[in-house]
């Protein structure tokens, strides 16, 4: 079953690259009593990922922040290393949180999995994003499609916010 609007986000914990090296965060750490924007991505360093969705977030930072959001985060099955280098390449180190759901366990558990082995990435995340308050989902928007980056963009997130 897909998570939905007004449920709880289920327990997890990811791990993240920092300047001191690997962190483990857990959702309670990230999003008890805190306002959060989380998306998602099929794979760092993948075409439309690294392009078009990651930008925005990037890009609108400041804006997102300051419409009352205490945090963003992006998050992919991938791992750490992989998301720090993502992070570290594309400037977002320190900006936002890159989170590795390194086994897919936090991914499988919202059923926002996706099965992308015809294109040789394997099981992975839906491209989505959500607007998360005190670990409840009060928006929710899921791409149609893997190469698409509109409805889960920053700029659909700004007008929910």
């Amino acid at each position: 079953m897909t998570i939905a609007i007004g449920d709880k986000l289920p327990a997890a914990t990811f791990k993240e690259k920092t300047a001191d090296g690997p962190v483990e965060i857990t959702t309670g750490q990230l999003f008890d009593g805190k306002k959060v924007v989380l998306f998602a991505v099929p794979g760092a360093f993948t075409p439309t990922c690294t392009l078009n969705h990651l930008p925005g977030y990037l890009e609108n930072r400041d804006a997102i922040l300051a419409r009352g959001v205490d945090d963003i985060a992006v998050l992919a099955v991938n791992d750490w290393h992989v998301m720090g280098a993502w992070a570290t390449q594309t400037g977002g180190l320190g900006k936002i949180h890159f989170l590795a759901d390194w086994d897919g366990a936090f991914t499988k558990a919202l059923g926002l999995d996706a099965d992308l082995s015809a294109g040789g990435l394997g099981v992975r995340s839906k491209r989505y994003s959500m607007l998360v308050e005190n670990g409840v989902v009060k928006s929710l928007n899921v791409e149609e499609s893997p190469g698409q980056a509109t409805v889960s963009g920053a700029a659909a997130m700004l007008e929910q916010l």
